[in-house]
């Protein structure tokens, strides 16, 4: 399997900032960085820096084995993404609008930017803060589907990758722009294919099935044992999997309504992972890349405020607008509320968020097209 394109003009390199030293932004800095890409590494606390300039790079374990030599570590964005061709933001979702925010004054024309990934709404999300900060640069912005990694942290600056997915569909906004991030971004990663555009992308999260329902039902076992069980692997029983499956429904609907065929969960566990299966129980037990990763240690944490103001708001906030009934994904919203005491409802990804508020659906169509409405 193909990891990094390493058929390739070194003369010619882009240079790339990754926004994030998260679990996604540690492997995919330490992963570009050992093929030998010149990477900048943006964070917004020095805490998490400093292990990394220390070592004078990251140390990777599990699928990739190697160091990676982190050209710039740095919590100043103007230093960070200067001289950068691309910008691969991969922080969690509710970070985009910050990012957007504080990009805005320093992008360039040329730049290419794309969230890892992009959850559910967060192209949409990152142009209308850029309109907002008032923005003329001349950047191409996309997102991916999901992240190409399947990762931890395991010390300050050391990640183990679990697994790395077959293909991750990315999509620019407007979608007529698609090709040519595509054609860009495939000279490093010959994971990335074409995801048509952002609505197909944003609907076809399939993080949004996966994460919050299942700390929901796992809730009491998660905190009487800190986490310490597989999540994917003993956290999903057959009747969590029919839940999951509910949910999935109703997220293929919305995209229905819009006209977009979105791939079921099930389907996309064979294509990402080569995880087949006659249900998406079976096929969530046979994917080896899930194999080893531990339940979160406490309901506070981004698979409920990431997964669920990100990715389950927009979809049932669309599903309302649209008129499709979403009621399990709504429930899961109201219970993961109560558990962490948050109105998710108010710090989601609402479509007044996403620029979609009033728009019909051949609006919102064109909007991810063409650009306008």
């Amino acid at each position: 399997m193909v990891l990094i394109n390493e058929s390739r003009n070194l003369d010619h390199d882009p240079r790339i900032c990754v926004l994030g030293a998260g679990h996604g932004g540690m492997a995919m800095a330490g992963h570009l960085a050992m093929a030998g890409y010149k990477v900048n590494l943006y964070n917004r606390s020095e805490e998490r820096l400093e292990p990394v300039r220390l070592l004078g790079g990251i140390e990777l374990s599990g699928a990739i084995e190697g160091f990676g030599p982190i050209n710039l570590a740095t919590s100043n964005i103007a230093e960070a993404i200067q001289d950068a061709d691309i910008l691969m933001v991969v922080v969690p979702a509710n970070g985009h609008a910050s990012i957007a925010e504080q990009v805005a004054p320093y992008l360039r024309d040329g730049q290419y930017i794309l969230l890892n990934p992009g959850r559910t709404g967060g192209a949409l999300e990152f142009r209308a803060v850029l309109r907002r900060m008032g923005c003329q640069a001349q950047v191409i912005l996309g997102e991916a589907q999901t992240l190409l990694y399947a990762s931890r942290n395991i010390n300050p600056a050391q990640v183990r990758i679990f697994g790395i997915k077959n293909n991750i569909p990315i999509a620019a906004l407007p979608g007529n722009l698609t090709a040519e991030l595509v054609a860009r971004l495939r000279t490093i990663f010959p994971q990335f294919v074409p995801g048509d555009n952002v609505l197909k992308t944003s609907l076809n999260n399939i993080g949004a099935i996966f994460h919050p329902a299942l700390t929901v039902l796992n809730a009491a076992r998660i905190e009487s044992t800190r986490g310490e069980f597989q999540f994917y692997m003993e956290g999903v029983t057959p009747s969590v999997a029919h839940v999951l499956e509910a949910l999935d429904q109703e997220r293929v609907a919305v995209a229905a309504a819009l006209g977009i065929r979105a791939m079921s969960a099930r389907e996309w566990l064979y294509v990402a992972y080569d995880a087949p299966g006659k249900t998406l129980f079976e096929a969530m037990r046979n994917n080896p890349g899930y194999k080893g990763i531990n339940a979160p240690s406490m309901v506070d944490h981004r698979y409920l405020w990431e997964d669920v103001s990100m990715s389950l708001v927009p979809i049932a906030s669309l599903g309302r607008h649209l008129n499709v009934p979403t009621p399990t994904i709504e429930n899961i919203i109201h219970l993961a509320s109560l558990m962490n005491q948050t109105d998710y409802w108010k710090e989601g990804r609402t479509i007044e968020k996403m620029g979609l508020a009033g728009l019909t659906v051949a609006q919102i169509r064109r909007l991810a097209l063409e650009g306008d409405v």
